[in-house]
């Protein structure tokens, strides 16, 4: 009996239609044999746009890569041939920092801030103190985004300081979003409800640290969470988040945690003050974690990841972003110009 696969077919014409066939079903069975293997996945993408600072990457299939920026705010696509060019732009947003696509309903998620690194667009009203969440369509990137405030919400609102850094999706579409700056994790449901998620004193950092940051969910409906300064790992139940848990690490030092990645029974940390990726893996549920594997990631301070697969094909690959971002905390002159994102190998 012959093997199938799923064959893809692209999207209606227009800005980001390209990258939703890319990524978005439509798709009818065919034998393999007449019906090849996608391209090669790239070892390096390597790409230059003086003074970008992207902090969040997104896989965009084949046509390559999403990434964020916190000095020009803009989100840009990269090919993989290192082709950099605008995908979507807003005055809102200041600093785009996490992104996430939600392929059920065409849309792009970005965590916006205000870290003061964009001259063009930070205030003294939104500086330090900025948590939003904008919203793309990928059959409309270059249309006017939905921009909800988080900050302001609820109890998040007694924190004066804030930092949107990173987004999860769960499978109802409700996103999740971490706060570096305030110990509050937002919920933003479809529709675009805010709500606290969650609030709890394990969150806090200290002042001008960074403290929740990495952040993914897990089918079994809980959220994975990670926490910079002390490379803590939290599991917190969807429906319980009061119920907050952590996972024991044994001694293994996560310091610096950032970008989290879930791919099935594996959890892969990038610690981008280790410039280290930690494939981390559990028996129970995620009580206990152990690492089964460590990538030295290129000394550029690497900040998150994405998976890309290929399409259609079988072989799949995590790549993290190496960002520089130590550079623009140091007010490096000039800006760095070149940045790399690349595959991640145990």
């Amino acid at each position: 009996m012959a093997a199938f696969r799923f064959r893809c077919f692209p999207a209606a014409p227009g800005f980001g239609a390209v990258l939703l066939g890319l990524l978005l079903s439509g798709c009818v069975k065919e034998p393999t044999e007449t019906w090849p293997l996608g391209p090669p996945l790239p070892e390096t993408v390597a790409f230059s746009q003086a003074g970008l600072y992207p902090e969040g990457v997104e896989s965009a299939g084949n046509a390559g890569f999403l990434v964020s920026s916190e000095t020009a705010g803009a989100i840009g696509q990269v090919k993989d041939d290192g082709t950099y060019s605008v995908f979507a732009d807003n005055p809102a947003l200041v600093s785009t920092v996490g992104l996430r696509i939600d392929e059920n309903r065409s849309r792009l998620l970005a965590a916006v801030s205000d870290p003061g690194y964009n001259a063009a667009r930070t205030t003294a009203a939104t500086r330090g103190k900025l948590a939003r969440l904008a919203v793309f369509s990928l059959l409309n990137a270059q249309g006017t985004p939905s921009v909800v405030d988080l900050g302001g919400v609820g109890v998040a609102a007694n924190y004066p300081n804030h930092f949107a850094n990173d987004v999860a999706l769960d499978a109802d579409g409700n996103a999740y979003v971490t706060d570096s700056f305030a110990p509050v994790i937002y919920k933003v449901s479809p529709n675009l409800v805010v709500s606290v998620f969650a609030e709890n004193p394990l969150f806090s950092a200290p002042a001008g640290m960074f403290g929740l940051n990495g952040i993914v969910w897990h089918p079994d409906g809980y959220l994975l969470v990670a926490k910079s300064n002390t490379g803590t790992l939290y599991k917190i139940p969807v429906v319980s988040p009061a119920a907050v848990s952590t996972v024991n690490l044994g001694s293994q030092n996560l310091q610096g945690a950032d970008g989290l990645l879930l791919l099935g029974n594996e959890l892969q940390v990038v610690c981008n003050a280790q410039a280290r990726v930690f494939r981390l893996t559990t028996a129970d549920g995620w009580a206990n974690a152990a690492v089964a594997g460590t990538y030295s990631a290129p000394p550029l301070y690497p900040t998150t990841l994405a998976v890309r697969r290929q399409i259609p094909g079988a072989d799949v690959a995590s790549y993290v972003l190496c960002s520089s971002l130590n550079a623009l905390q140091a007010g490096q002159t000039p800006p760095v110009e070149k940045f790399i994102i690349t595959r991640v190998k145990f």
